[in-house]
């Protein structure tokens, strides 16, 4: 489970740019229309303009000396170039287009709205100080994570930046205006862990240079950094904390656009609701019935913290994880589940030192376009030897038999690894360089039921019991961040739905409520998956006695990490609803 700190270093929108390139030599667009594909590049050179940190990320890394303008000036400035770009999209004949070019067409054109929507409507930029800290952080740990370049060198563009940072952090303390008390609080709680990362882990990710004067200009900006993040921490607990009254709701119309634009989702709320409760409920009564299997003298919750217990020991969590990598693997080849592309098994390793305060477990790919460093590692994260034995077990709880299953097929078979090799094979520029959520997590998401559905873990009800306790997880997700957006529910409502009917322990259920907050629209697990569902059913009943569970599942990725609106016109040839 990630931590509330890894889910801020995500992005800075609701949707993320994978990779891209700033010329069409760097990638082709599709081929669909010469006019086509110069606005695409034009539209992705705008981008990066604005927003050079993903160009490092994404693996292209003239980017990595610059840092993202926040003043208000240059906010305004992209406002105008993304309208401009709208009006062209309006006036472009679509029609020369070929299917999967009006694929692309139709989705960048709801990426425009939803940059427009955030900067104009969302504004976290006005409202959220850990805007700021994010955008730091995150430029600076994608320097540090990779080895793409001699650790010199990378020092060299983190200096850039670490002088850059007094400057960003001054901008949010000019936008900032009346944000929502969490948002503060958040801000607040996360900083000194973000102080920390800069003086003790991005030290240590660069141990090895011994060029003394690179050491020492490091050392000056490090420390200016430190400064700046200490001084902004100041300002957010002596002035802007008192005057945070703001309301963290977008409502009822913003949340509409965003889901609309984001994933192409027009589907009303109340019958969004009426899906979430419904999948709750299902997922409830499955869980009390496999609860009551395992062991019919306890409720649910008590044989839920029952199985927390069966976990492997520290010494032997990565040699735990690489049997069930290699065992999952196996099912998938054997049982004919996906096509696995080629490309190197990713290494399980144990979290390095500077990102152990970011997450459990996770998966680390490279970006599209990243030429040097394209190792993909699955990190786990073990107990430090320093904590406690009650801490210890606290800790390893989180890696119990149900959730490690669970976390290794979400992250890698076949879930967001295997997304990574078919997404590097994607047919056009812009499935490269876009992605929809409902797309990525929602086939992670699936992934969890669908493999124990076709036989892994042979009918291990333990491994059931984990995947449906997730599954609960996201189901809450689903009904908090739309009646809590829409006025229906406070923080306080919010984190008691998660632990009263998403069957979470308190503290994980606090920092999911606080989560959606600023995470709107995080229902997309639970609505990719069930769209993802829809998909496969009527996909079957298109091919009849034909369907191939293995064929569903490689068509599926073959059209690149878009909304499965998009998805459902080329597998289906219609516009039927996604649910």
């Amino acid at each position: 489970m990630k931590t509330l700190l890894a889910v801020v270093l995500c992005c800075a929108f609701g949707f993320e740019f994978c990779g891209w390139a700033t010329d069409a030599s760097a990638t082709k667009t599709g081929g669909t229309s010469s006019g086509f594909d110069r606005l695409v590049d034009r539209y992705f050179d705008s981008y990066f303009k604005f927003h050079p940190t993903d160009g490092t990320d994404a693996g292209f890394h003239q980017y990595d000396r610059r840092v993202e303008d926040f003043s208000s000036q240059a906010i305004h400035a992209e406002i105008a170039e993304l309208k401009n770009f709208q009006s062209e999209f309006s006036q472009f004949q679509r029609a020369q287009l070929s299917q999967v070019g009006r694929g692309d067409f139709e989705y960048l054109e709801n990426m425009i709205n939803a940059r427009l929507l955030d900067l104009e409507a969302v504004q976290p930029w006005r409202k959220d100080p850990d805007f700021y800290t994010h955008a730091v952080s995150r430029g600076i740990f994608l320097l540090m994570k990779r080895k793409f370049a001699p650790a010199e060198e990378r020092l060299r563009s983190l200096i850039a930046r670490e002088k850059q940072i007094p400057g960003v952090l001054q901008s949010g303390r000019r936008n900032l205006s009346n944000p929502p008390r969490v948002f503060t609080e958040v801000a607040l709680e996360q900083l000194p862990d973000t102080i920390e990362f800069f003086r003790k882990d991005v030290p240590a990710a660069f141990e090895e240079v011994k060029d003394p004067q690179l050491l020492g200009e490091f050392k000056v900006a490090n420390q200016s950094a430190v400064r700046a993040l200490t001084s902004y921490q100041s300002f957010l607990k002596d002035e802007l904390l008192p005057v945070s009254k703001g309301d963290f709701r977008i409502g009822v119309e913003n949340f509409r656009k965003k889901l609309l634009y984001e994933e192409m989702v027009d589907i009303p709320l109340d019958r969004l609701l009426e899906i979430g409760y419904s999948d709750l409920r299902r997922n409830q009564e499955r869980l009390k019935d496999v609860a009551g299997q395992i062991d019919s003298g306890h409720p649910a919750h008590e044989v839920l913290a029952e199985l927390e217990s069966d976990h492997p020991a520290p010494d032997q969590l990565l040699k735990a994880f690489q049997n069930i990598l290699e065992t999952v693997r196996k099912f998938i080849e054997r049982k004919h589940i996906i096509s696995l592309p080629g490309g190197v098994a990713p290494t399980i390793e144990e979290t390095p030192p500077f990102e152990r305060a970011l997450t459990t477990a996770a998966m680390d790919t490279p970006g599209v376009y990243e030429t040097k460093a394209k190792e993909a590692l699955f990190n786990v994260t073990l107990p430090d030897p320093g904590w406690t034995a009650a801490r210890v077990n606290e800790w390893m709880e989180s890696f119990n038999r149900g959730t490690m299953t669970s976390t290794a097929i979400h992250e890698v078979y076949p879930g967001h690894f295997v997304q990574f090799l078919w997404w590097n094979q994607a047919p056009t520029k812009t499935r490269k360089l876009l992605y929809a959520d409902t797309n990525s997590e929602g086939w992670a998401h699936y992934c969890e039921q669908m493999m124990l559905d076709e036989g892994y873990g042979g009918g291990d009800l333990r491994l059931r019991l984990g995947q449906l306790q997730d599954a609960l997880l996201r189901d809450a997700r689903f009904i908090v961040g739309i009646e809590m957006h829409t006025g229906n529910m406070t923080l306080d409502n919010g984190t008691q739905f998660f632990v009263k009917e998403g069957y979470q322990p308190q503290a994980t259920a606090e920092v999911e409520a606080k989560r959606g907050t600023s995470d709107p629209t995080y229902l997309v697990y639970t609505l990719g998956k069930l769209q993802i569902m829809k998909l496969r059913q009527d996909y079957g009943k298109l091919r009849g006695d034909r369907f191939s569970l293995q064929d569903f599942h490689d068509d599926f990725m073959r059209q690149g990490p878009v909304p499965l609106k998009i998805i459902r016109k080329a597998m289906l040839g219609n516009d039927s609803p996604t649910l």
